[in-house]
């Protein structure tokens, strides 16, 4: 199976001597997974507005029980205002940043270090901080928030982004456009055209059922706009990873039963549905789509099923 480091080009959960402490340092002693009663008290100083939305049904990817986002207004920081900044707790611990306005100079400008580029954006691994500096704005994660890649997400509360809540397309269904065992000539433009974006990547050859992978940013599945990782052998499509958060694992869990029935097999890291074809990963939070050829071997070579 894939390696279980799963941040792609920009993020490792397991990169050594990962700090947080540029939070505090940007935002006058605000910590990321400080609590929101804490943390609100730290932000009003500094914020000529300030607005608390607590979402009634959570579906940030890192929220179990409870999402808050504290949208601020013309924050001060040490380097200069912000326009804009919202704040995402997710189950009560400050779990997301972005910021938008004099963002990148106000957060990076100071910095004696180069971001590594992708794709427009520029990533400070040793901080978890992206930016997108061709629209000013920037993202402070925690590892939780960078598996899924949520510095692709553009969060709706921000004022600029019209400050409401957004729906998503809520069912855990294979998108009909995602043709397991189709061609990678007919499928590319089908996953671009539904995609924000996407990017191609040639594989290493440790997995020995791929050698392209299509990273398609923006798919909207089970209730937020997701990461599909759709890997092609011989120019087949035959895994699909869709990237998640372990706090909508219940969520998820519950929309697979509604897509596809009851659970057909559970261990301590996986649970499947659809005759092998679809699997919940319990142990890195994500959903993998496999060919009912892959679904088979899967079954016997790995998990040990006849």
């Amino acid at each position: 199976m894939r390696s279980l480091l799963l941040l792609g080009v920009l993020f490792c959960l397991s990169i050594p001597g990962m700090s947080y402490a540029q939070t505090e340092k940007l935002f006058h002693g605000l910590e990321l997974y400080e609590s929101l009663a804490s943390g609100k008290a730290k932000m009003e100083p500094y914020a000529q507005q300030i607005k608390l939305i607590e979402v009634e049904s959570p579906g940030f990817p890192l929220s179990k029980s409870s999402e808050a986002h504290v949208v601020c207004q013309n924050y001060q920081t040490q380097s200069g205002t912000i326009a804009e900044v919202v704040f995402t707790f997710a189950d009560d611990k400050l779990s997301y940043i972005q910021a938008y306005g004099n963002a990148v100079e106000a957060l990076t400008g100071h910095r004696k270090d180069t971001a590594q580029t992708y794709m427009g954006y520029g990533a400070y691994w040793k901080d978890y901080i992206v930016t997108k500096p061709a629209e000013d704005k920037v993202w402070i994660l925690t590892p939780e928030a960078a598996h899924p890649n949520l510095f692709t997400w553009d969060n709706p509360y921000l004022p600029s982004n019209g400050g409401q809540p957004k729906t998503y397309e809520t069912s855990a269904k294979v998108p009909e456009f995602v043709k397991m065992g189709g061609k990678l000539e007919d499928l590319q433009p089908v996953l671009e055209k539904a995609s924000m974006f996407t990017n191609t990547m040639k594989l290493d050859g440790s997995d020995p059922n791929a050698q392209l992978q299509l990273d398609c940013f923006g798919i909207e599945y089970a209730g937020f706009p997701r990461k599909f990782e759709a890997r092609f052998g011989d120019e087949q499509l035959n895994v699909v990873w869709i990237l998640t958060g372990k706090g909508e694992e219940d969520r998820i869990r519950q929309k697979l039963i509604e897509a596809y029935g009851e659970i057909i097999f559970k261990n301590e890291a996986w649970e499947v549905f659809d005759n092998w074809q679809v699997l919940l990963r319990k142990d890195k939070p994500e959903v993998l789509l496999l060919t009912p050829e892959l679904g088979e071997f899967y079954k016997k070579e790995y998990f040990k099923q006849q």
